[in-house]
């Protein structure tokens, strides 16, 4: 099936999301028991890690950690977002840096000024959305960023948006209590389908939706370590207690060019694949058996596959060993933890 769709549906009585793109599960979506990226929380400072620069938090669901903190005593109130998932047993990640975000708008409370996404070129677009800026942001101290998605979108939808997300910064950063507590819960599945798979889309939402576009069969897949590489190779994807481990597989390609192809054919299908697992952190590659001299190529192959991704990732190189390391961000909830 040609064209992208997104199926909004709810497995195993969790809401979710899945984007399918030519009939290939190239995103999913599912909520979790931990809160979701984009909570709010009005916390306590606890304890500082003064080996790590940060300090533990009290927040409504439980300890938080915030990093590279100054000047923070131990019983002051502040306010931070969370902005990705605890392994188990570990504090919530946060930072202190609050956004407002939406499809169209991201209100910026510590970073005043009027901002268009850099990938939006055409000067007259550009104005235009800055007059929808200047009338609704009018003489508000917080800044504001005008997404992509806003090229060619209703003016009115546009400057709706950013209404709704100005008045949400007002109230939480104007609550006037004084105890832990949440001020905002993070969006779930459907609303950040909404937000972010913002290309043209066909959108499903009738019950049974998983099964009828397929989507049911591709998380069996990725359910499983085996994920399958143009050319008959495969990725296994091995998540442990310390890292993500990926091993490339050539198949039943015996040719002396067998482990180059399988190794671009890892580039161009890795992100993909640990975006619907939802695996992120330490993330260790062992290429298949390849020439030195076409490594720099397999680099940059990755790179632009994960840059074209939108998870924030790292690559850090390769080791002495021949593997290649990344370090990526923990925002999703790994698939394997939510669904048996």
């Amino acid at each position: 099936m040609k064209g992208r769709t997104i199926v909004l549906d709810h497995i195993e009585g969790r809401e979710a999301a899945a984007l399918m793109v030519d009939g290939k599960l190239d995103d999913f979506l599912i909520a979790g028991d931990a809160p979701p990226p984009g909570t709010i929380y009005r916390a306590r400072a606890d304890r500082p890690v003064k080996g790590q620069g940060g300090m533990f938090l009290t927040t409504p669901d439980g300890p938080a950690f915030l990093r590279q903190v100054k000047g923070l005593a131990p019983g002051a109130l502040l306010l931070v977002q969370v902005t990705g998932f605890a392994e188990p047993g570990k504090a919530i990640p946060v930072t202190d840096r609050v956004l407002f975000k939406s499809r169209y708008a991201i209100v910026t409370p510590e970073a005043p000024g009027l901002n268009i996404s850099r990938s939006i070129k055409d000067e007259d677009e550009r104005d235009r959305l800055l007059e929808i800026a200047h009338e609704v942001m009018a003489d508000s101290a917080y800044g504001l960023i005008l997404r992509s998605c806003c090229v060619g979108a209703d003016a009115d939808d546009i400057a709706e948006d950013i209404g709704a997300m100005l008045t949400q910064a007002e109230q939480v950063l104007n609550d006037p209590g004084t105890e832990p507590e949440t001020l905002a819960e993070g969006d779930g599945p459907h609303i950040l389908a909404w937000r972010d798979w913002t290309d043209p889309v066909d959108v499903v939402t009738e019950a049974g939706g998983f099964e009828h576009h397929g989507v049911l069969d591709a998380l069996d897949i990725a359910r499983g370590s085996a994920e399958p590489l143009p050319g008959g190779g495969h990725l296994y994807i091995e998540p442990t207690r310390a890292l993500v481990a990926v091993d490339v597989n050539t198949g039943a390609d015996t040719s002396l060019a067998a482990g180059t192809k399988a190794n671009f054919a890892c580039a161009k299908t890795l992100p993909r694949a640990l975006r619907v697992r939802g695996l992120g952190g330490q993330i260790t590659i062992d290429m298949a058996p390849m020439p030195k001299k076409d490594r720099r190529g397999l680099e940059q192959a990755l790179r632009a596959a994960f840059k074209a991704d939108g998870i924030e990732t790292t690559l850090a190189g390769w080791t002495p060993l021949g593997h290649f390391e990344l370090q990526r961000k923990r925002g999703r909830i790994p698939l394997s933890e939510v669904l048996r």
